[in-house]
């Protein structure tokens, strides 16, 4: 999928407690757990702020690179996969929160709700922007 990243975790050597993640593709995505599912759970909320940190500044967001043996893989909910499709469009097609919201005839603040990651809102409310944007919301399968 789109946004599938690896990450490293790693037991704690010094005293064989605790796990440490790293996003290789995502810089200073960063994060722990005492157990290795504390990790990937703390893994999976990392992978969403800090791709949230990239629309916030508005940056492009990064590629993921090809998985590694040893990795484990994290995919976002379909939701922010759409929310994130809908920054990228706009971003490619150099369409404001402003220019969005009037083609929505909606206030900027719903826009930037459509945008906020943390803010869970309708994927019907995205899939409609998606649309006005000329672009499809799709789900995509990952093989296991």
């Amino acid at each position: 999928m789109k946004y599938t990243f690896p990450c490293d975790i790693i037991g704690n050597e010094h005293d064989g407690d605790g796990f440490a993640v790293k996003f290789p593709d995502l810089k200073g995505a960063n994060t722990g757990g005492f157990t290795f599912k504390e990790a990937i759970i703390m893994a999976e909320d990392c992978l969403v702020v800090s791709l949230a940190s990239y629309i916030v500044c508005q940056e492009e967001l990064p590629t993921p690179s090809a998985w590694v043996k040893g990795q484990e893989l994290l995919t976002v909910q379909p939701l922010i996969a759409a929310q994130l499709d809908l920054y990228v469009a706009m971003r490619e097609q150099g369409v404001t929160v402003s220019d969005l919201a009037e083609r929505l005839e909606a206030p900027e603040a719903k826009v930037k709700r459509l945008l906020s990651l943390d803010y869970k809102t309708s994927i019907n409310e995205v899939v409609e922007a998606l649309e006005l944007l000329g672009c499809k919301a799709a789900v995509e399968g990952l093989a296991a």
